[in-house]
């Protein structure tokens, strides 16, 4: 198919989240918070966990990039939708547009492979704990990070390939703050149904896929801690039960998206602030708040830079 789009759009319209000057301040206030927090949070583990050797262990090693793919996460719309709110005419370039799609799949993809990633983490932690350290080295964690980008960014070009070049000829009105894949393909001048099954089907497999694995990785790992009854199996619950939530608020909307990616309600919107802006700010709180290792590391931290203030 030819490039026939470089004459005719050059931008797009974000129609953004309301066209009420209150509510914008206030979507203002409330996502700048979120924001702020959710990337100093993310930075904050992974200073604690690169500074305290006790968290020197496969799980934080992971963690730690979780983190910084949340903040990659955090930085590739929520900047510009906090800008957009003081702006009347919304608008992004062409070139702008494609660089979110292929940002979001790309962070997106890695995180679900990463997911994946600490659930064999655990499973092998508990359900083969005499060998964890021999299976889950350093090695094959780096392995597991380097698989989970190559993963994100390909599922992401596999996206891009074919949305770069569809024609745009006229509609450029995106309702969303965000170049949103499926909203921009339906902007195209032509048939777009065999993209949109190309959509679904790329997107849908893998986080599908993903999501079965975790779901079946997290039954075993919970029938095996059911049949133990000691303190370390209490610790390991507490553990999975953050685990678990993480995958449930993430894959949650994201398989939503997916199965009905097409056919928009008025609450999807909504529902992809949850997913891009949110999101990163709560897997530092459900893994790191409720992690006693974490929270001491913390403390420990507040303490030497006490200290050395005092001194």
């Amino acid at each position: 198919m030819a490039h026939t789009n470089e004459s005719v759009v050059s931008e797009f319209v974000l129609l953004g989240l309301s066209n009420s000057w209150e509510l914008q301040l206030f979507f203002f206030a409330i996502f700048s918070l979120v924001y702020v927090t959710s990337v100093l949070g993310n930075i904050m583990i992974i200073v604690i966990i690169s500074s305290d050797s006790h968290l020197n262990s496969p799980m934080y090693f992971l963690l730690s990039n979780l983190s910084f793919i949340d903040i990659c996460q955090s930085n590739f719309a929520t900047p510009k939708m906090l800008v957009d709110f003081f702006v009347e005419h919304k608008t992004i370039s062409f070139e702008g547009c494609m660089a979110q799609i292929f940002l979001l799949h790309s962070f997106v993809g890695s995180e679900m492979m990463l997911l994946v990633a600490m659930a064999y983490d655990r499973f092998i932690a508990i359900c083969k704990p005499l060998h964890y350290s021999t299976i889950m080295n350093r090695r094959l964690c780096i392995i597991f990070v380097f698989i989970s980008w190559a993963v994100g960014i390909l599922h992401s070009v596999s996206h891009l390939a074919f949305t770069v070049d569809l024609p745009f000829c006229g509609p450029n009105e995106v309702d969303s703050f965000f170049c949103d894949l499926p909203l921009v393909i339906e902007l195209a001048c032509m048939d777009t149904y065999e993209m949109e099954i190309m959509t679904l089907t790329n997107s849908g497999l893998i986080s599908l896929g993903c999501f079965l694995a975790l779901i079946i990785s997290y039954t075993i790992i919970l029938i095996t801690v059911r049949r133990r009854s000691s303190s370390g199996s209490s610790k390991a619950l507490s553990t999975l039960t953050a685990h678990i939530t993480v995958v449930i608020l993430f894959f949650g909307p994201c398989i939503y998206f997916y199965i009905w990616p097409f056919s928009r309600l008025s609450v999807d919107k909504f529902l992809s602030v949850f997913y891009t802006v949110c999101t990163p700010l709560l897997n530092p709180i459900i893994y790191s708040l409720r992690n006693e290792d974490v929270k001491s590391a913390m403390r420990k931290l507040r303490n030497r830079h006490v200290n050395s203030w005092k001194n």
